[in-house]
C-alpha cells in the first residue's frame, strides 16, 4: 500500500520521498516547476515615472506630467502614500493601481515591459 501511495505522489509531481525500505538509497526527484517558467519578458533598462505608468496601463499614464512636476523622482513615487496622490487629484482607481504596482516593483515581483522594437 505504501508503495502505491508513493508511486501516485511521485507521478508528475515535484516531491522527493525516501524509499519505503531502509536498504535502498534511491530518491526520486522530478524537475520542479519546469513547466511554469518560460523565457523572461524584455524589461526596460531605465525605469522612470513615464515608463512605470505606461507599464501599469489602465489610463494611469494620463497623470505622467502631473506626477513628474509634483513628485519629480521615481524613487519618491515608489514611497508615496495614497494621501499625497489624492492631494494631486489622482482618482481612487488610479491611486490603487499605482500603489499596488509600486509595492510589487519594490519587492521585485513586477517590472514594466520594454516597448517592442519596431523594425
Amino acid at each position: 500500500m505504501a508503495m502505491v501511495l508513493r508511486r501516485t505522489l511521485l507521478n508528475g509531481k515535484a516531491i522527493s520521498l525516501p524509499s519505503a525500505s531502509p536498504n535502498t538509497q534511491s530518491h526520486s526527484f522530478v524537475p520542479a516547476f519546469s513547466r511554469f517558467f518560460s523565457k523572461s519578458a524584455p524589461y526596460a533598462v531605465k525605469v522612470g515615472i513615464p515608463e512605470f505608468l505606461r507599464g501599469i496601463g489602465g489610463g494611469v499614464e494620463a497623470h505622467v506630467a502631473k506626477l513628474e512636476s509634483e513628485i519629480g523622482d521615481f524613487n519618491r513615487l515608489l514611497v508615496s502614500r495614497t494621501l499625497k496622490l489624492k492631494k494631486l487629484g489622482i482618482p481612487c482607481k488610479h491611486r490603487k493601481l499605482i500603489l499596488k504596482h509600486a509595492h510589487k516593483y519594490r519587492v521585485g515581483l513586477w517590472r514594466p515591459r520594454a516597448a517592442p522594437v519596431k523594425s
